[in-house]
């Protein structure tokens, strides 16, 4: 078990990372609870007044006593991360960027330089009103059009008097990137609605201006940000509307607390593949350094799609993306704060009840409504907010339970919102023509049993209503409306469990649910009514606020973590210089990824028939030549490849060929020899019975899991699913997994090695590095080396397990440490070389010369069948251990090892990929 989770990306870093932030986490939620209580009216403010979007308040407080030196060491480096500075013995304040679509307040405009701002309705600005902890700053567009540079300059000013800064966007950008692309395609998509289906045609016309147009609206606002942006800030981006947000903020600044939160839906990964942008959006937002959902389904989706669409490993911290982690808030939930739902400043609420307006008004609605009961609904009148459900479900309710239709009243608050939209045209229409046919039918002279508003209410009539649906007088039983509505919204898993769930789209269940409120015990509404008040109370807009920003530092302080672990990039300059200056040069390449060509380049097919054939880059043939005619360079590919994959792509070239992890070797102007040593158990290569079983499970695992296929070879078998799909290929590579270990091979000397898409079983103890030992001394042995090895280049694309061959050169190591390992790597089976012969040139005794045609079934296809059972006890007395290493001379300067692809490797530095390859190839041989 220990083994399988060492092999899992970032392991070793996650657990003491997990424990962290947890620990944290419940401290500073202590210091807040803390802080709160020791200065409660602090934050009081008159409701009846207009407040500040972000008014002053109480400072926030970082936990920094810790007792473990790991926990001291996290709280300097947020510190430092966050460039706070103490004031008065306390940290200041921390700079917050809130950047979305609309400011949280609307402008008109009264003269050429005159502006009135009023509070937008929507439900982010009123969950940031009660964030006070930051020293914020709203970026956004003022939602209105001001073409002409006097009216910029004065609605900058005004807007700076709320803390707001403006994005300027003329009409047709709004036009195509609003009403376009944000509302007519990414909205009905998140929530299930799908793409445009009026015109198809007119829409795949139409869908690429608008997608540019959200492009550059995305960089407009990256452009303000960018011009605001103080060293330590914090940039929070919101919703769909800024999805390509945070790559244009990346690419001005990477150094940039950059953190997305979506406030929709994310759809599966199946309805989100329909969108044609759909590679481009995910790429843009995992350029952030946390991503926040609401609930842990819509993290789950967007993994999901990060791994099906694009490849990437969904691990639960979040998305990799080659050693880079996004963080994605509620995929693995550690603590209650690691899911995001959004929440409200219930305090202003609690503190409005004392306010003489809102006591009129509940007084005057208690005298209204005496003797009926009050069910509430506050929306947006929004397609997905189920409003047209709520009110059918009401009415039949009443057409059950006659009794109850002048008992009960609903009231129905629709805040009118994109009035211009025609489906929204539609949907008002809609809504008044169920409201009029139930009162009608229904009504009496003297009371109606449906009230509905369209348009918005003030703070104090808001408070008075929510007051007075709460009341022990008034049942909660507008919980079971409202847990109707958020379950359109997405939102029902945030709720407390006081709420009664019911399901939208069943008219019958709602109506029986109504009715069950309705006839609730006193005893037992009392007690869900306390349990969800706890919750609100608790779950409030600034914990939700303080959560984020707090998770989006310590993301920032693991990902230095982790790049303290990652390897530099390979500085091509002091490869040449170091190559010129060498004697004797020592190339080792890896094949498939490294001299292959990149199968994943962006824009290119996908044809699985013709990259399961590797073929090396046709740009590196040329390359390739004169690095073999360089007498002073030796070459050697070492691959796990066959050897007819080998022969078949370097025939041609004079170099070194090492195939299936070093275990055959041969120069291409010779045969193919073994370099097994005689102690490696290969009796399961014997073993009928075993191959029988693997070849019968890996057939299995090929025919369930389409477009995998698995390759059988002589000293090892590989089951690949890069080509399957990636989430259901991991499962059954989990399946197979708990099949081979516990099945008749659990006693056989074999491993089982995890690749990132492959299942490979192999003997004990074969690795590349492991085998490089040997393939030196044959290479001296057959070229008469006359001087010492001093400069060596290792590429490749090597599994972790392999990659103990960059060790095996690393002239770092301490003498002693070095030659112990060394001694394990060349020997892993035994742990020692020590007791082998060693020859009369002081190596150990070479490996017999065995002809290529002297290893019956070599070929793919006698060796898929099992028929070659008793090569491998033919051949063991001619196979023994020879070691190289004494033929180097090796400085650290003079030794390059390279990781292509892997940011997670312990190799000393990287290559982006094989076209990285190709270029300094190409350079060392035009020096060679």
């Amino acid at each position: 078990a220990e083994l399988q989770s060492s092999q899992l990306p970032g392991n070793k870093y996650n657990s003491a990372i997990l424990r962290t932030r947890l620990e944290r986490l419940l401290r500073e939620r202590e210091l807040r609870k803390s802080n709160r209580s020791s200065h409660p009216n602090e934050e009081v403010r008159d409701g009846n007044r207009e407040v500040d979007v972000f008014g002053d308040g109480p400072l926030s407080t970082e936990g920094d006593n810790w007792q473990e030196e790991f926990l001291e060491g996290i709280a300097a480096a947020r510190e430092l991360a966050d460039g706070r500075e103490k004031k008065d013995g306390q940290p200041a304040k921390q700079r917050l960027l809130v950047v979305a679509n609309r400011l949280p307040v609307s402008a008109v405009r009264r003269g050429e330089d005159s502006w009135a701002l009023e509070m937008s309705v929507g439900g982010l600005v009123s969950a940031l009103l009660g964030v006070n902890d930051f020293e914020a700053r709203w970026i956004g567009w003022a939602g209105v059009n001001v073409p002409d540079e006097v009216g910029q300059r004065s609605l900058t000013k005004a807007l700076a008097e709320k803390r707001c800064i403006p994005v300027f966007l003329d009409e047709e950008i709004v036009h195509q990137y609003y009403n376009g692309y944000c509302n007519n395609i990414l909205w009905p998509l998140f929530h299930y609605l799908g793409l445009p289906q009026e015109d198809r045609l007119a829409t795949t016309r139409g869908f690429q201006s608008q997608f540019d147009a959200y492009k550059k609206a995305n960089q407009m606002f990256a452009d303000v940000v960018n011009e605001h942006y103080e060293e330590g800030d914090v940039v929070w981006c919101h919703d769909y509307h800024l999805m390509f947000l945070p790559k244009c903020l990346k690419d001005y600044n990477n150094e940039m607390k950059v953190g997305w939160f979506l406030h929709t839906p994310f759809p599966s990964s199946e309805i989100h593949r329909t969108l044609p942008s759909r590679s481009e959006l995910l790429r843009s937002v995992l350029a952030a350094d946390l991503v926040g959902f609401h609930t842990y389904d819509y993290a789950r989706h967007f993994v999901s799609a990060c791994t099906r669409i694009l490849g990437l490993e969904g691990t639960p911290e979040g998305v990799e993306d080659q050693g880079k982690l996004t963080r994605v808030a509620a995929v693995f939930v550690v603590s209650a704060q690691c899911h995001f739902p959004i929440g409200i400043d219930s305090d202003r609420f609690i503190r409005a009840l004392e306010l003489p307006q809102v006591k009129d008004h509940i007084k005057e609605l208690k005298d209204r409504f005496a003797g009926r009961k009050v069910m509430l609904g506050v929306d947006r009148l929004d397609m997905i907010k189920g409003i047209p459900q709520k009110i059918l479900a009401f009415e039949k309710f009443l057409e059950e339970n006659p009794h109850w239709r002048d008992k009960v009243v609903l009231l129905q608050i629709a805040v009118p919102t994109r009035t211009d939209v025609p489906e929204y045209q539609k949907l008002t229409c809609q809504v008044h023509e169920i409201v009029g046919r139930i009162n009608g039918r229904f009504g009496t002279l003297t009371a109606v049993p449906i009230h509905h508003l369209d348009r918005t209410l003030d703070f104090q009539a808001l408070c008075a209503l929510y007051a007075v649906t709460g009341t022990k007088s008034f049942a909660v039983q507008s919980v079971v409306i409202m847990r109707c509505i958020l379950e359109f919204a997405g939102a029902a898993q945030s709720l407390g469990a006081g709420a009664i769930l019911v399901n939208p789209w069943n008219i019958t269940e709602v109506a029986a649910s109504i009715g069950y409120a309705l006839n609730m015990p006193a005893d037992e509404r009392e007690k869900r009514h306390h349990h969800n008040f706890m919750h609100v109370t608790t779950h409030t807009s600034q914990e939700w606020a303080e959560t984020f920003v707090s998770e989006l530092n310590d993301s920032i302080v693991e990902a230095q973590m982790r790049t303290r672990q990652i390897p530099p990039l390979l500085r091509t300059r002091d490869v040449l210089q170091c190559y010129l200056q060498s004697n004797n040069r020592l190339l080792i390449l890896g094949f498939n990824a490294t001299l292959t060509e990149p199968v994943d380049a962006p824009g290119r097919r996908v044809d699985q028939f013709k990259e399961m054939e590797l073929k090396l880059h046709p740009d590196l043939r040329e390359p390739l030549k004169k690095l073999c005619n360089d007498p002073k360079t030796t070459i050697v590919v070492l691959s796990g490849s066959e050897r007819s994959v080998l022969d078949k792509n370097f025939g041609e070239y004079s170099l070194w060929l090492a195939a299936e992890h070093g275990m055959f070797v041969r120069p291409t102007k010779g045969e193919w020899m073994t370099t097994m040593p005689e102690n490696l158990h290969m009796d399961w290569v014997d073993s009928v019975k075993v191959q029988d079983v693997l070849l019968h499970v890996f057939e299995y695992f090929t025919e369930r899991t389409p477009r995998s296929h698995f390759e059988p070879r002589e000293t090892s078998l590989v089951w690949n699913y890069k080509y399957a799909d990636v989430e259901f290929g991991r499962l059954q590579a989990k399946d197979m997994l708990q099949h081979l270990w516990t099945g008749p091979i659990s006693n056989a000397s074999v491993e089982v090695v995890q690749g990132g898409r492959s299942v490979e079983v192999r003997a004990v103890g074969v690795t590349k590095g492991a085998a490089i030992d040997r393939i030196l001394g044959e290479i001296v042995h057959n070229k008469d080396v006359k001087a010492p090895i001093d400069y060596v280049l290792c590429i490749g694309h090597f599994l972790p397990k392999d990659e103990d061959i960059y060790n095996f050169f690393e002239p770092e190591l301490p003498a002693g440490l070095a030659t112990t390992a060394r001694a394990n790597i060349g020997n892993p089976v035994n742990g020692s070389a020590s007791n082998l012969p060693i020859g009369r040139n002081g190596f150990r005794a070479r490996c017999s010369n065995a002809p290529y045609k002297s290893f019956p079934n070599s070929d793919k296809g006698t060796s898929s069948n099992g028929n070659g059972a008793g090569w491998w006890s033919k051949m063991r007395d001619r196979f023994t251990l020879q070691e190289g290493s004494s033929v180097l001379d090796l400085k650290s300067e003079n030794y390059f090892s390279c990781a292509v692809g892997r940011k997670r490797s312990s190799a000393r530095y990287l290559l982006g990929s094989s076209a990285d390859v190709v270029s300094l190839m190409k350079e060392l041989a035009e020096v060679s």
